[in-house]
């Protein structure tokens, strides 16, 4: 599974709205992906050593489990949009890979509906959480850490999820509306080599395969 790449492609497929919204959301989903993979690498380290400071100084980190409780749910949700735009989630295709043309992008529209509407309401529940948090001063047991940051995250990425999730709306009401346009921002179902292609077009940029490949 992949998304087309909002970067590759010429002003004239798409409406200028379109281009201009869908970049902004791209970087956006992008910095948190990278705030994600961040706060991963950092609990690697921070676990690195509390192993070593437990080991050779009989001296744990304080607060080591309070701090990994707060930053699984930067890792588990700071990345969700992005996830999504570039088609990572598991998908059931065994109905959807023989449908073809509208019938398909109906279902596929449908499904993306559902989907929204279902984030909308973990938008609203996780939000009241947070001000739950926020209110009652709830915090750790341990090193007494306020958990309203992380609480937080959790409602401010499923946003960023749901625009992501409109978009894909929009682009399969696109194709509902003309199946013969080239899709944009919704995943389509490729073979390998194509999966390959675009996934290094992601990381390079598309002038730069162009380039190699003459």
């Amino acid at each position: 599974m992949m998304t087309t790449d909002p970067g590759g492609r010429s002003a004239s497929e798409r409406p200028t709205t379109y281009i201009r919204f869908d970049g902004w959301l791209g970087h956006v989903e992008n910095a948190f992906n990278l705030f994600a993979a961040f706060s991963i690498l950092a609990l690697m380290l921070l676990a690195v050593a509390q192993v070593l400071g437990r080991f050779f100084f009989n001296t744990p980190i304080p607060g080591f489990i309070d701090i990994t409780e707060q930053a699984m749910a930067i890792f588990a949700f700071a990345g969700v949009a992005y996830c999504q735009r570039v088609g990572g989630h598991i998908r059931m295709e065994i109905v959807l890979g023989k449908l073809t043309g509208r019938s398909l992008y109906i279902c596929e529209m449908i499904g993306v509906i559902i989907i929204a509407f279902t984030v909308a309401l973990l938008v609203w529940g996780s939000w009241y959480h947070f001000d739950r948090s926020w209110s009652m001063g709830d915090s750790t047991i341990d090193i007494r850490l306020p958990t309203w940051p992380s609480k937080l995250i959790i409602p401010v990425a499923l946003s960023l999820l749901l625009l992501r999730l409109l978009m894909q709306v929009y682009g399969y009401a696109r194709l509902v509306a003309d199946p013969s346009r080239r899709p944009v921002a919704v995943p389509v179902i490729e073979d390998v080599e194509e999966h390959a292609k675009h996934e290094i077009e992601e990381a390079f940029g598309e002038e730069t395969v162009e380039g190699d490949a003459k």
